[in-house]
């Protein structure tokens, strides 16, 4: 998706800055559309007069809040670099504190922030504004979350809901068996091609953050339902293309495809993992990076090594990878508490 039609209506300045990062910083489509609705909150706010940030093009999940609306129902808000010239650091304090008064999330938060220092960043850069007014202004400290993820019985009884006599269900199938073998992102599953797997040794070639490309091993079970999905489903699916799709070398076609025979979105992944879910009345929401979180989580509990697993999931920062340790570690104690003998006689009133 192009930094121009993100930045469509809001100016040149927005539509620069996207395709700024979209060309020197090889961002992923859902980075610039998080920034463009980033920066929609921004304007939207600096034209109220600090009264109004809507909430944009996010997921319904069943609650509200006072700022919540459907996307598309306010017009985009009209700001120049007039308005833009005028930020000061006590405009963004100001901004942050209604953020912080609207009940956004101390990480919702900070990544406003942190789109803004970008943002100005080009400004300045680029001669359109004096200084930058982020530069001064703290990141707030964010509360450290464990990873939420699946047990190996919840895994295994997700991995067998498709209906695998329906060519939906084949790749369904063998598109929940890549992500929970391989911890993609799932901005990296939609983007695979053919060409990317290597069968005859196991390995998929995935391009992640900044189009950094690394080789993920796979393993059996998934390589075999990608097979079936191969042999079976996807020249089904693919006949419903265009020609002009159709007609792309074979290495280059996608890999997994929607009902039209198209390459399959990240948010279509999302819906039919919601509704996967659903069928397992599972009381808790479970996201694709979810998926991802349980791959580490399992790695770890079976013995990979931590740089290993770094390497895999695609962290720049081993300390990004570690918070699975923190998972396992608390794992460990529930089995102690679980499992000792006298730890059992004290729970039952003993002395230890």
């Amino acid at each position: 998706m192009a930094g121009e039609y993100l930045g469509e209506g809001l100016g040149p300045e927005v539509a620069g800055f996207l395709t700024s990062l979209s060309v020197e910083k090889a961002a992923s489509d859902h980075t610039l559309r998080s920034y463009r609705l980033d920066l929609v909150q921004f304007y939207a706010w600096l034209a109220t007069g600090g009264t109004s940030v809507p909430v944009v093009g996010g997921r319904r999940t069943g609650r509200t809040r006072k700022h919540d609306f459907a996307p598309g129902e306010a017009p985009l808000p009209a700001i120049g670099l007039a308005e833009l010239r005028a930020v000061d650091h006590r405009t963004i304090r100001a901004y942050l504190a209604f953020l912080q008064a609207q009940q956004f999330t101390r990480r919702s938060i900070a990544r406003k922030l942190s789109c803004l220092r970008s943002f100005f960043k080009y400004l300045q850069k680029n001669g359109l504004v004096p200084s930058n007014p982020v530069k001064g202004v703290q990141t707030p400290k964010l509360e450290r979350r464990l990873p939420v993820f699946l047990d190996e019985e919840e895994i295994g009884g997700l991995l067998s809901q498709p209906d695998t006599s329906t060519p939906l269900g084949l790749r369904d199938r063998a598109l929940l068996e890549l992500l929970y073998a391989t911890g993609l992102r799932v901005s990296e599953l939609v983007a695979l091609n053919r060409g990317d797997i290597d069968y005859t040794d196991g390995w998929v070639v995935v391009y992640g953050k900044g189009r950094k490309e690394r080789a993920v091993p796979v393993g059996s079970e998934a390589l075999q339902a990608l097979g079936n999905y191969l042999a079976q489903a996807w020249p089904e699916l693919r006949a419903r293309a265009p020609a002009a799709d159709q007609a792309l070398p074979e290495e280059r076609q996608p890999l997994f495809l929607n009902k039209l025979g198209t390459r399959l979105t990240d948010r279509s992944v999302r819906r039919l993992l919601d509704h996967y879910v659903e069928q397992m009345a599972l009381s808790r929401h479970i996201s694709p990076h979810k998926l991802r979180h349980t791959f580490a989580t399992h790695m770890l509990n079976h013995g990979a090594d931590l740089r290993a697993l770094q390497e895999m999931l695609g962290h720049a920062s081993l300390s990004t990878t570690q918070v699975y340790t923190h998972v396992t570690t608390q794992q460990l104690r529930q089995q102690y508490l679980k499992a000792h003998p006298r730890q059992r006689r004290t729970q039952q009133g003993g002395d230890l």
